[in-house]
């Protein structure tokens, strides 16, 4: 029995560890370091270095927590657009809603791509996100894809995705330098254009 609440009191500090510099990662990542040490870290969460990596083997181990808490965040953020809305409206509210999730992720995002070359974690992480929004273009315009044979169906899928993802709006934001709204203007005229093949 007193071993067990000793182990149990151990766990219980261990999450708040992790929970604590998670969140300090976050903090310092929103903040624009897109490569703290694990000394900053360490020093933003109120916890020592040694506890740090007693937690996290490395920092692409704690990128990973951190991408992790970071998706389970957007979760909580999405909103289905309904698919039976006119196309017009969903395209409206499909671009809307990825701008606004891309934007709360666009610090790990930065982060994430000076490191995923690296890891195979962080690579399958992102892997994650793209496979999240093609899962959405399916079911939100399930009814003009499936106009389509197999493989228009699949190609248009993937340019939508791509449009939606953060490699373009990272062109977008960070080398056109687009302000948020124009910059999902320029989203929202993408997939009506991409959409518009379906007619064709």
């Amino acid at each position: 029995m007193v071993v067990t609440a000793v182990t149990d009191g151990r766990t219980a500090r261990a999450e708040r560890t992790r929970r604590a510099v998670v969140e300090a990662h976050i903090e310092l990542l929103r903040a624009g370091m897109l490569k703290p040490t694990g000394a900053q870290v360490a020093e933003h969460a109120g916890v020592s270095l040694r506890a740090l990596w007693v937690n996290f083997s490395d920092l692409d181990t704690l990128m990973a927590f951190t991408g992790a808490e970071m998706l389970r965040r957007q979760d909580e953020l999405f909103v289905p657009v309904p698919p039976h809305l006119p196309l017009a409206e969903r395209i409206d509210g499909f671009c809307r809603q990825r701008a606004r999730l891309l934007e709360f992720a666009a610090p790990y995002a930065r982060a994430a791509i000076l490191r995923q070359q690296f890891s195979e974690e962080l690579r399958r992480h992102r892997l994650r996100h793209i496979a999240r929004v093609t899962d959405e273009v399916r079911i939100l315009f399930a009814r003009e894809l499936s106009a389509l044979d197999e493989r228009r169906r699949v190609r248009l899928v993937y340019a939508l995705g791509a449009a939606a993802t953060w490699g373009s709006w990272a062109v977008l934001r960070d080398e056109l330098q687009l302000g948020v709204d124009e910059a999902t203007a320029v989203l929202r005229q993408s997939v009506t254009c991409l959409l518009a093949c379906v007619a064709v």
